[in-house]
């Protein structure tokens, strides 16, 4: 099986900065696209960032120019870096591994993380 670990999460006065990491591990062949999503009480699920294997990222409108996605392929890790933090940021954010495939023949499956708290507030 796999599983991801998250990591990084806490309270921030607006304006601050946070750095969440994500670890797969198990029995892992490949991973194809890695990703940050959140939920805010009341709300649903949202994109936040996403990024390929190859490197291509996208980000949620609300936090371009602001949020930053890395990869360490080797590692099987993603980071969120977060600053400007503002209190509508505020949510538990989860990561996911989607595609991930155990062998060369396996069907690719996806995972989620258990999810981090974030907290914007002076």
């Amino acid at each position: 099986q796999v599983q991801l670990v998250e990591s990084g999460g806490g309270l921030v006065q607006p304006g601050g900065s946070l750095r969440l990491s994500c670890a797969a591990s198990g029995n892992i062949f490949s991973i194809n696209a890695m990703g940050w999503y959140r939920q805010a009480l009341g709300k649903e699920r949202e994109l936040v960032a996403g990024i390929t294997s190859g490197g291509s990222t996208n980000y949620a409108d609300s936090v371009k120019g602001r949020f930053t996605i890395s990869r360490d392929n080797a590692k099987n890790t993603v980071y969120l870096q977060m600053n400007s933090l503002k209190p509508e940021d505020t949510a538990v954010y989860y990561c996911q591994a989607a595609d991930v495939r155990t062998s060369w023949a396996a069907w690719p499956s996806d995972y989620w993380g258990q999810g981090t708290q974030v907290t914007v507030s002076s």
